[in-house]
């Protein structure tokens, strides 16, 4: 069984494989200061809640935003599941020309998702990424990681326009009542929600324009199911690319 780990700057997201199914997955707050032991207790626990174990496990690969927990999940390989844990980054194998000026620059995150969205629509494809930060990454025709834009994350600009705007409250995200807020929660939660989906479909538009207007859009992490049904752009949400992509990266790693 393949263990497949998306540790993001705000969640971890990881999966297990059997072949090409996806047994189950689960989500958990990322803590950079975690040690090998500690995520090595976080795995076992959550594997057992499903009747699987450490031992099922004979295969390991880890995409981290988060440099300093690249080492622990390495450890956690050698420690706990006896293997050597393959890390995305420099030298992988992707399968993809990486048009990029320094593709070490590259989060390891936007790889995986172009790699799953090319290889989920076989043609020229864009890849929108909901999570601390709306990364953007198109795919040619030819399979060519193209680049990106990367944008303040939803959650970023709330903590941002409550952190400044002193008499602005927290607000929880969900569907706005009204488009035209009659409170002030509702006001700022039809300005986040609209606000975004608005910006989504003017990048994607204008990547369109440049790569092909019929280019498919996914949309992928965490907080794309609060944006993506006020899009116009978004062909597809699909909350498990980057697990998809870390499995096809895996085989063509193997």
């Amino acid at each position: 069984m393949l263990l497949v780990v998306d540790v993001g700057n705000t969640q971890t997201h990881f999966g297990t494989y059997d072949g090409d199914q996806l047994v189950e997955h689960w989500r958990f707050a990322t803590v950079r200061t975690s040690t090998a032991d500690e995520l090595g207790a976080v795995l076992r626990n959550l594997l057992e809640l499903r009747g699987l174990g450490l031992a099922d496990l004979d295969g390991s690969i880890v995409s981290s935003t988060v440099p300093q927990l690249r080492p622990e999940w390495r450890a956690v390989g050698q420690r706990y599941l006896r293997h050597e844990t393959l890390v995305v980054g420099p030298g992988i194998r992707s399968g993809m020309a990486l048009r990029y000026d320094n593709p070490r620059e590259i989060g390891p995150d936007r790889l995986v998702n172009a790699v799953a969205a090319y290889e989920k629509v076989g043609g020229p494809c864009i890849c929108v990424d909901f999570g601390t930060a709306i990364t953007y990454d198109p795919v040619s025709a030819d399979g060519e990681y193209l680049g990106g834009i990367i944008f303040p994350g939803v959650e970023i600009s709330m903590e941002a326009l409550t952190e400044r705007a002193a008499a602005l409250p927290k607000i929880e995200l969900h569907e706005p009542r009204t488009l035209i807020g009659k409170t002030t929660v509702d006001a700022i939660r039809s300005g986040i929600v609209y606000g975004f989906a608005g910006t989504v479909d003017a990048i994607v538009r204008r990547l369109r324009a440049e790569i092909g207007e019929d280019a498919p859009t996914i949309a992928t992490g965490g907080l794309a199911p609060a944006i993506v049904p006020f899009t116009e752009t978004i062909d597809e949400l699909d909350e498990l690319l980057t697990l998809r992509g870390l499995r096809i990266l895996w085989e063509r790693n193997r």
